[in-house]
């Protein structure tokens, strides 16, 4: 007994949106009590409605009313929770105010487990067991608990809205289908239904192959940049080293340079010193003999003078300056010459390969966006004449070897390797590397079957015979766009795909070889994408076409 009071106790100071006792309890004008911030939780998510509800009794309040603390239940709540009331334990089988209740219920309401589209009513656990037992009840339908049944009604006729009607696009009841939308385009509601769910499966597919397809390009991007960043790491490393060792070579030139330099200096100094010892040695002998001659100049007795004078000695030969030449002063000025010139044409080298190498690395381009608009295509223009070589017996070169015509008659050709000899087929003179861009013109004769192919080729693709290792699209090392009377297909390696898009004349080819994308474009006001492919191209690429009937054209046009 006593638990079952305390239970009742813990119920009335609980908060009913919480669930958990009353904190900082505040009473709304109906006289219910909430936690301040539950209370205004709830509200602020009403702010756009402009009005206020109270979760309990559902009283709406404009405007937003003050809510002032009551002081009396927070000082009883702190009376009671010394006394070791605690939180009420959540019940889950009562809706709250975000849950949709049973409309059955009285009293205080459960959550509801289903809603009825028949009865337009939702059911608890326990109401709903008439429609899980009773077989009157077997053919309702039943959902996911939901809060706008009573949309439903038709609140003209009040009945349920079972009908559609195409005509003005929206649901009505069988009433409405016989008076105001009488001559409507009017279907069950049931069948709308499945012909939209068609539609939305359609418009999910399409989402899904989208999703796989960003996947893939984002799986692409991401191998990209880790290629790009060891790319650059390798570059860094490898510019380093090369940089340290012409620097290490610098430095053993210089080093070799300075050793030269010394052991000159030694050797000259050595000859400059031995030279210098001499002439001082004879400076001295010179200053002897000098002495001693004046000596016997100043002896007075005549005899005396006379006696000694022949036991003088005889001069040696003079080591006088006269005798070698010195070189003006200019030491080692021609070789710091010498290095001012090997620095100036270095100087040069760096100066010349900086900008080299800086126009390398800003030609660094991962293309993360194709062009978009025409004008960003027509950067990449690549100008296309087609190779005479090549061209089918059947096939009709002029405007300069850029237009095609099929012929009805052989024009006799000269036999040639690179002909193809069965399908009326041509390729271009020029290999397609890097990023180009180029338009073909088709024209269509009178034949039924009359299109023209557009396509890139590899070199190799064979040219001899009939089989499907020589036409565009039918092998491994060709690309086509078939471009029909009223349609596209894409054919690669003998695989089909449908294409759809905008019919024109005009269609564009945008290549971007390191890349590996090939890209089909309907050209007229704008540019419409008609297909992509993803790929990695092995070898330089041709254009071509194909012809497949009497009387087809197909002109490159120039783009410049």
């Amino acid at each position: 007994m006593e638990q079952q009071e305390n239970h009742l106790d813990r119920e009335r100071f609980c908060c009913r949106i919480c669930v958990d006792l009353l904190e900082d309890p505040v009473t709304t004008v109906c006289g219910h009590n909430y936690c301040k911030s539950c209370i205004n939780t709830h509200w602020d998510k009403e702010e756009e409605k402009g009005s206020y509800s109270c979760p309990q009794c559902r009283q709406t309040f404009t405007p937003r009313p003050v809510l002032e603390k009551n002081t009396m239940l927070a000082a009883l709540l702190e009376e009671l929770k010394k006394t070791g009331l605690q939180a009420a334990p959540a019940d889950h089988c009562y809706a709250g105010p975000e849950d949709v209740a049973c409309d059955v219920c009285t009293g205080r309401k459960r959550k509801s487990l289903k809603s009825c589209l028949n009865c337009l009513v939702s059911y608890c656990e326990k109401h709903l067991q008439p429609h899980l037992q009773s077989p009157p009840f077997k053919r309702h339908k039943l959902v996911e608990p939901s809060e706008k049944l009573q949309e439903n009604i038709c609140s003209r006729h009040d009945e349920v809205m079972k009908m559609f009607c195409r005509t003005d696009q929206q649901c009505i009841c069988y009433l409405c289908s016989v008076e105001e939308h009488k001559d409507h385009d009017t279907v069950s509601a049931a069948a709308e239904r499945t012909e939209r769910q068609r539609e939305l499966g359609l418009r999910r597919q399409t989402i899904q192959q989208r999703v796989q397809d960003t996947e893939k390009d984002v799986k692409l991007l991401q191998q990209e940049e880790e290629a790009l960043n060891g790319s650059a790491d390798k570059a860094v490393e490898d510019s380093e080293e090369i940089f340290t060792e012409m620097i290490r070579l610098l430095e053993k030139r210089s080093s070799d340079v300075e050793q030269q330099i010394r052991s000159q200096q030694e050797t000259e100094v050595s000859r400059v010193r031995e030279l210098q010892e001499r002439l001082e040695q004879e400076i001295t002998e010179l200053k002897r003999k000098d002495q001693e001659l004046k000596q016997l100049s100043d002896t007075e007795d005549h005899n005396q003078l006379l006696h000694n004078y022949p036991s003088l000695s005889p001069l040696s030969g003079s080591t006088h300056s006269s005798s070698f030449r010195i070189c003006p002063l200019r030491d080692f000025e021609d070789v710091t010459a010498a290095v001012s010139q090997v620095r100036g044409r270095l100087q040069d080298i760096l100066s010349e390969t900086e900008t080299q190498i800086l126009q390398i690395v800003s030609q660094v381009d991962v293309l993360l966006q194709q062009p978009e608009t025409r004008a960003d295509f027509l950067k990449y223009s690549q100008e296309i004449t087609l190779d005479p070589n090549t061209a089918n017996r059947y096939l009709l070169l002029s405007e300069g070897n850029r237009k095609v015509t099929s012929m009805s008659e052989d024009k006799y050709y000269s036999d040639h390797t690179d002909r193809f000899t069965y399908w009326d087929q041509v390729l271009s003179r020029e290999s397609l590397t890097g990023r180009c861009y180029w338009e073909v013109e088709v024209g269509g004769g009178v034949g039924v079957l009359g299109g023209v192919c557009v396509a890139v080729a590899y070199k190799n693709i064979r040219r001899a015979g009939h089989s499907d290792e020589c036409g565009f699209g039918y092998n491994d090392k060709s690309w086509s766009l078939d471009c029909l009377r009223d349609s596209y297909n894409f054919y690669h390696n003998s695989i089909k795909t449908p294409v759809s898009g905008p019919v024109s004349s005009r269609v564009g080819v945008y290549l971007d070889h390191s890349a590996g994308v090939l890209s089909f474009y309907s050209v007229s006001d704008t540019m419409t994408l008609l297909h992509r492919v993803q790929t990695t191209f092995t070898q330089p690429l041709y254009a071509g076409v194909w012809l497949l009937d009497d009387g087809d054209t197909a002109e490159f046009c120039k783009l410049k």
